[in-house]
């Protein structure tokens, strides 16, 4: 990769530029030109402000262009920091501290808690006022008065070794852990996730993923720019809006979360001429497994071919994907190696033959260089130069990676360890279920026990029993979930993923 294409801004050249970059629904189109002179004057705005490359701005802003463009225009020449709008105050207290920023940057009238917090912390706020005739997305910075001290000490756009963005683990297990990633890191994984879907200037993608999310941010916005495509950004995620989307957008491709497919589907035969007359070429998925019941039936609703990909946010996304055809894809797996080095392990960081189970693991120029301030985590993070991923899985003779379970999910039932998405697939097969998710719940005696949780499809019954019966014919007696709760939603985390670990907690089992 050239030194251009390892940075936000090199990544940016590659449109044409009268072309569109950003858009929105009803939306005047940004093109190229204008989102390189917005990208310009935004630097240029904080650097009169003393703040330069490396320096964190925080942003809280709703899904929409206008993030999108204060992320590519921040970490463009600075780190951007994007938050969950949905924190609590006394989250946004942690975050905030936590990645000592430098400036927080929210909506014109926003009243988030964050502002409060930001005042109490002595963080400047920044208000971000839209343009929106110069085109989607534009915007102008609003400092506070007598801010700036000092121009900054780095200026001008950011090197392929500096900190382009900051992301916390999720925290499920413990305290939430600062991912730094480069502008090399970024840049090289939006090229991986456009090469694996070829991404061209005729691409016109639908942003339904949030943006303070690696998935969102890398594959939504950054992969689609860096082929000169057009992106359109949507506020978030709504069932009800998608397919009015669809037929006022005509995008090319959307990428989403399982759950986020799943809710589609639901609504795809009261909208079969808007499917009948779509423009996609493929619809990719990632960020959990996507049933491969699902994905048969999306490929058979659109047909077109339906991409799982693999990634996490300490990978900038992407490390595994299934290939556009005529590749071969393999429902069940996350596909092959798409970027960095994959391998499975075994304890002692040993890479282990095809069929055989271990951890997987991956090195790479995506790969972040390590968590921040942290010994203890990259100590356990790291084994002979490969990253442990935390997924248990095997890969075959192909190379196709089949993820069996997160290793921190797997149940331990008396001993015997159950993949809770073994139980989720089984489950998924009966004609009754929509959605699945198994977890553990405690026992007196077994320490673990298995529970699952699922939504049936719309206008079927089928009860806790005939579910049991069901999965009793497929699974080991042990693998059967001794509880099965039917309920008419599962609780899901910020990005629409459904979450095993805290579950039997969120639903009273614990």
């Amino acid at each position: 990769m050239s030194t251009s294409a390892s940075t936000v801004i090199g990544l940016l050249e590659q449109g044409a530029q009268d072309a569109t970059a950003l858009s929105a629904p009803g939306g005047v189109p940004l093109t190229y030109r204008s989102l390189r002179k917005l990208v310009s004057d935004t630097l240029a705005a904080l650097n009169a402000q003393g703040i330069g490359r490396n320096d964190r701005i925080a942003i809280v802003l709703d899904n929409g262009p206008e993030m999108a463009a204060a992320f590519l225009c921040v970490c463009a020449g600075a780190t951007a920091a994007p938050l969950n709008p949905a924190y609590r105050a006394d989250e946004f207290e942690f975050y905030l501290t936590d990645l000592k920023a430098r400036l927080l940057v929210v909506g014109r009238e926003s009243s988030s808690p964050a502002v409060e917090v930001a005042h109490r912390l002595d963080i400047p706020l920044v208000r971000l006022v839209p343009a929106p005739a110069t085109g989607t997305g534009s915007f102008t910075l609003e400092f506070p008065t007598g801010f700036a001290t000092r121009r900054a000490e780095k200026s001008g756009a950011a090197a392929p070794e500096d900190t382009a963005l900051v992301l916390h683990t999720s925290g499920t297990t413990s305290r939430p852990k600062i991912v730094p990633l480069s502008q090399r890191n970024v840049c090289t994984s939006a090229h991986n996730v456009s090469r694996t879907v070829a991404f061209g200037a005729a691409d016109r993608g639908l942003n339904i993923m949030p943006l303070f999310h690696i998935h969102g941010l890398i594959a939504g916005i950054l992969a689609p720019l860096s082929a000169g495509g057009e992106v359109c950004c949507t506020t978030g995620f709504n069932a009800l809006k998608f397919f009015s989307w669809m037929a006022a957008v005509r995008p090319t491709w959307y990428t989403a979360v399982p759950t986020m497919h799943q809710a589609i589907l639901s609504r795809a035969a009261k909208n079969l001429d808007i499917v009948r007359a779509s423009t996609l070429r493929f619809i990719r998925s990632s960020s959990s497994s996507l049933p491969p019941q699902v994905i048969r039936e999306l490929e058979e609703t659109f047909g077109i071919p339906v991409i799982e990909a693999y990634g996490m946010t300490e990978a900038a996304h992407q490390m595994a994907s299934n290939p556009l055809p005529p590749g071969k894809r393999k429902p069940g797996t996350v596909g092959q190696a798409a970027g960095p080095e994959v391998c499975v392990i075994d304890t002692e960081g040993n890479p282990l033959p095809s069929g055989v189970v271990g951890e997987i693991a991956i090195q790479g120029e995506n790969v972040m260089p390590g968590y921040e301030n942290n010994p203890k985590a990259n100590a356990e993070a790291y084994a002979r130069n490969w990253f442990r991923t935390g997924d248990q899985g095997v890969m075959d003779a192909e190379g196709y990676v089949t993820i069996t379970g997160r290793l921190k999910e797997i149940i331990n039932r008396g001993g015997e360890k159950i993949s809770p998405r073994e139980v989720d697939e089984v489950l998924m097969d009966h004609p009754c279920v929509e959605q699945c998710v198994t977890f553990s719940v405690p026992h007196d005696k077994l320490g673990e026990d298995v529970a699952a949780a699922v939504v049936l499809r719309e206008g079927a019954q089928a009860s806790e029993k005939d579910l049991r019966e069901f999965a009793a014919i497929r699974l080991a007696d042990f693998k059967v979930p001794r509880k099965i709760l039917i309920l008419a939603e599962i609780p899901k985390g910020a990005t629409g993923k459904l979450q095993r670990i805290g579950l039997a907690q969120k639903l009273g089992l614990a």
